[in-house]
């Protein structure tokens, strides 16, 4: 699989973090990931990750204001774009077919190739633009994969918690994983 994965300035780049941490554990699986950050997503990286510098990132990193980068064309022909965390911002973007910058581009193609796009905003309590904003992009065939942590597999850290959600991003994309399964 070639992978997309979209960095935004929600909080919980942690979850990022573990996508990643993820990916480069399992390269077998993949053709090849890349990665995409907003400017805010830099930011919130850097302030909630301060000892983790983006620069120690296994993949290639696109610049966001880049349109004639490769994940700005269909021709390009990446399988899946997670976009983790989602801000509401970029939500709404692509929920109105707003590409304004790589991120939203990418998306959109991604989109319109009919190719998986999943989504993990990290965003409470929402208000009825948002629902819509979700509503329409589900109608449009994206997968909407909230970062809501789950507590069957009793979670001792953090990291583990996280992992419940990142869980789900691999199951959303059919990539098998070693996680915790109910029995």
């Amino acid at each position: 699989m070639k992978i997309i994965l979209g960095i935004t300035g929600a909080s919980g780049a942690i979850y990022a973090q573990r996508l990643i941490k993820y990916f480069d554990e399992n390269r077998d699986k993949f053709l090849d990931i890349e990665i995409i950050f907003t400017k805010m997503g830099q930011k919130v990286w850097q302030f909630e990750l301060e000892k983790q510098p983006i620069a120690q990132i296994p993949f290639k990193i696109y610049d966001n204001e880049d349109l004639f980068a490769a994940p700005a064309s269909g021709s390009a022909n990446y399988d899946a774009m997670v976009v983790c965390p989602c801000s509401m911002g970029t939500l709404g973007k692509i929920a109105n077919g707003i590409t304004d910058n790589l991120l939203t581009r990418s998306a959109d193609v991604i989109l319109k190739e009919n190719k998986k796009l999943i989504l993990v905003p990290r965003e409470m309590p929402l208000n009825a633009i948002h629902i819509n904003n979700m509503y329409n992009l589900k109608i449009a065939g994206a997968e909407i994969c909230p970062a809501m942590p789950s507590f069957y597999s009793k979670p001792k850290n953090i990291e583990e918690l996280v992992d419940t959600v990142i869980q789900k991003i691999f199951a959303l994309l059919q990539i098998n994983i070693q996680f915790f399964k109910w029995k």
